[in-house]
């Protein structure tokens, strides 16, 4: 089976096999941003069978943090915890990927200094009860570029065996390259390519971190959501033109954010060809692209993996922790999540309260 086979990345970086664990917001650190031992032992569960696990969003500063229960790398303070938390994936025979992310306007404002989100431009969400950030000056910018390089250094002293800069899922990132929260005039905003200024500079802090601190080949991923609904919104045509640059950024992979691995264009009705094949062509040879999106059995990811050369799981290995293992031997694999959080399943509270209670994101047993 393809799912089976090693995987060497640009860097040098060996996986086992071409699955790796999506990563899931999972809200277990503690309020500090340090990480809990309950996240230690979810994250545990669920490492072994991949070739990687890719860690929940973890924010590079104070002003970017998005959620409650979300690991911090803001600080060195939080280094040893986070270790720990490498470690435990090690332990089990996986690598072990830090996501790296501001949240910008996305951010709760109670979660942030001053209750003040801040983004590209004063632009609010198009959400019930969104807040209008506060546009970042050229020094906040400056700085927040500065700050995910520093993440990328402490992932590096941690022990991980790479970083995935978030560019994806309406996030600070992403809302420098859209057209919807991006306003600006100055070198940060305005046409398509300008709009990628924000994110370019982040890849190549975090490069120049790891040049710098690394001692061993290191993994730098971006991920990318292809699409916007809102008018004026990302559209394919910008992101085309997104993967033409980022294809010469020396990055690892490209993790391609769809809800659905095979969905076609959600702003373009008459366009029926998949996204993530329209991306595969464009990057070419040049980049891996990673796929995801309601993946669930062994030949759906045969499937999807004649397109791309790696896969990322994310609900299914919330569902089947074993699902790699339980191929290799033979077992059948649970696609449907039991209604109560057993111990083979280990999905600790929060966590477990919150992803249950959003209708239909995830298959339960009738």
């Amino acid at each position: 089976m393809q799912l089976s086979q090693s995987y060497t990345l640009p860097s040098g970086v060996e996986l086992k096999n071409r699955i790796l664990m999506a990563p899931m917001t999972n809200f277990l650190s503690n309020d500090d941003g340090s990480v809990s031992l309950k996240e230690l032992d979810y994250y545990a569960r669920r490492s072994g069978g991949v070739g990687a696990v890719i860690t929940a969003c973890a924010n590079v500063n104070a002003q970017g943090k998005g959620f409650e229960g979300e690991i911090g790398v803001d600080r060195d303070e939080l280094i040893p915890g986070l270790r720990k938390l490498a470690a435990s994936i090690h332990e089990q025979g996986s690598k072990a990927i830090l996501q790296i992310y501001h949240g910008g306007r996305m951010c709760p404002p109670h979660l942030v200094p001053h209750n003040e989100p801040v983004s590209a431009s004063a632009i609010a969400p198009e959400r019930e009860g969104a807040v209008t950030p506060r546009a970042l000056t050229e020094e906040e910018i400056e700085q927040t570029i500065i700050d995910f390089g520093e993440a990328a250094r402490r992932a590096i002293k941690a022990g991980f065996d790479g970083v995935e800069i978030h560019g994806a899922n309406t996030y600070l990132l992403q809302q420098f390259f859209s057209p919807h929260s991006n306003r600006r005039k100055d070198q940060w905003g305005g046409n398509v390519r300008n709009r990628m200024n924000f994110p370019l500079a982040v890849i190549e802090t975090v490069i120049k971190k790891v040049t710098a601190h690394a001692d061993k080949p290191f993994v730098v991923g971006y991920r990318l959501s292809p699409e916007e609904r809102e008018n004026p919104g990302i559209t394919m045509e910008d992101t085309l033109q997104f993967i033409d640059v980022l294809t010469d950024q020396n990055l690892d992979y490209l993790h391609i954010s769809l809800s659905q691995f095979h969905q076609s264009s959600m702003r373009d009705d008459h366009s029926t060809r998949p996204v993530i094949n329209q991306i595969v062509e464009r990057a070419g040879q040049k980049v891996p692209v990673m796929g995801v999106g309601s993946l669930y059995t062994p030949n759906e990811v045969e499937e999807a993996l004649e397109t791309v050369p790696l896969v990322s799981l994310g609900r299914e290995l919330l569902i089947e922790p074993d699902w790699m293992q339980k191929i290799q031997s033979g077992d059948s694999i649970r696609t449907k999540m039991p209604k109560a959080p057993g111990e083979d399943i280990l999905i600790p509270e929060p966590m477990w309260t919150k992803i249950m209670s959003v209708p239909n994101w995830i298959p339960v047993e009738k």
